[in-house]
């Protein structure tokens, strides 16, 4: 039977919707953990860190979902990328799992006991859940870039040839800290949407611009160190976009500046990174002016610009191999069949659209300040 979509085009929308995944999750659990890591920073009494934490203690849960489904979308529209990545950087995943086990666990226990020391400890703990995911999301990015020390054999069985040590480099390390910084101005930002005025907005407004000024910089070295670095991957054969999928068909090498091409190729994808810029100044100026609505228009904005610069550099690599360029995974050579590129996009279609409505519809319930006040007469808040 004939699809009504062909190879390619299915191709391009699932890599396009792994994209719009990976940015709902950084908009939503993004300010989560922004929100996380400002915790110790900005609430010094017990009374402002539950009013933190209750900005975002009816919606986290939601928001982790969007983590899930992505990881899911890899698994069925990619499963080399997912075979290759999950495998190869399975200590670090551990790493990330530990700590977002970890913060559910210290939302639900720091209120259980009134000790100062026993809140401090949980209040700790969600730093630790929402940095160290920020942390190392960012490091991973990092290593995509450079490429992952993967290599397939004549049989697609993948051997990684890293270790976890091996992913921290400076520019792996560099990435890793424009992602935090990126997600503290966000959860900044989120914190002037739900937070009450006084000294925990005065304290996060002065970090959120720390970190609004960070992102700009630390987004300008890494985009000189992609163009002018050693790193960068190039298809030197011919690409057939509907073939079967087999890395190893695909002419590929190592091209240092290559992540630069695709600017030339389509001059509409400076978009992006001019988005990322744009977003994070937006976002400081919203910090300045104490415009809630701006900075957290602004840090969205820049989330959008960030993550999409990086995807648009890369395209069509998604794992690249750093000691075997034949072994890169790239849209064309990774994906499932058609045909279950058809049938899930058939259920996207159907299911996503009651899953947005569901999510709005909560954020319209459960919308409001929290408040210092709310914290004396309602039981249900944290």
């Amino acid at each position: 039977m004939e699809l009504p979509l062909d190879y390619t085009t299915l191709r391009l929308i699932w890599w396009g919707l792994l994209g719009v995944l990976l940015i709902g999750f950084a908009l939503t659990d993004g300010f989560d953990m922004g929100v996380g890591a400002l915790l110790p920073f900005v609430a010094k009494k017990d009374e402002e860190r539950r009013m933190v934490i209750n900005t975002i203690g009816a919606t986290w849960e939601g928001n982790q979902v969007w983590f899930i489904v992505g990881g899911a979308a890899i698994f069925a529209a990619w499963p080399q990328v997912y075979a290759v990545s999950f495998s190869g950087f399975y200590l670090a995943m551990f790493v990330v799992l530990s700590a977002l086990i970890l913060r559910p666990v210290s939302f639900k226990y720091r209120s259980k006991r009134p000790e100062a020391r026993w809140r401090s400890m949980w209040d700790w703990g969600l730093f630790i859940g929402s940095f160290v995911p920020a942390l190392v999301f960012g490091v991973a990015v990092g290593n995509v870039l450079l490429g992952a020390p993967f290599r397939l054999t004549s049989d697609l069985r993948s051997f990684y040839e890293g270790g976890l040590l091996g992913l921290f480099t400076p520019f792996t390390l560099l990435c890793g800290l424009l992602s935090v910084s990126m997600l503290v101005l966000h959860g900044a930002a989120w914190l002037a949407i739900k937070g009450e005025e006084g000294p925990v907005l005065k304290r996060a407004r002065a970090i959120g611009t720390v970190a609004g000024v960070a992102s700009l910089v630390l987004f300008a070295i890494g985009g000189a160190m992609a163009a002018f670095g050693d790193m960068g991957f190039r298809i030197t054969g011919v690409v057939d976009t509907a073939g079967a999928s087999n890395p190893l068909r695909t002419a590929v090498e190592a091209a240092p500046g290559a992540w630069m091409d695709n600017y030339g190729r389509y001059p509409w994808m400076i978009i992006a990174p001019v988005l990322g810029f744009a977003g994070a100044a937006v976002g400081l100026l919203g910090m300045w002016r104490k415009s809630a609505v701006m900075a957290f228009g602004g840090s969205s904005a820049s989330a959008v610009g960030i993550i999409s610069t990086v995807g648009l550099s890369m395209f069509p690599f998604i794992l690249p191999s750093s000691i075997d360029a034949q072994s890169s995974l790239t849209v064309w050579n990774a994906s499932s069949s058609h045909t279950t590129l058809f049938i899930m996009l058939i259920v996207v279609a159907v299911f996503l659209p009651f899953v947005l409505l569901y999510t709005a519809w909560v954020y319209k319930v459960l919308w409001g300040r929290s408040t210092s006040e709310a914290l004396k007469t309602n039981p249900d808040l944290y």
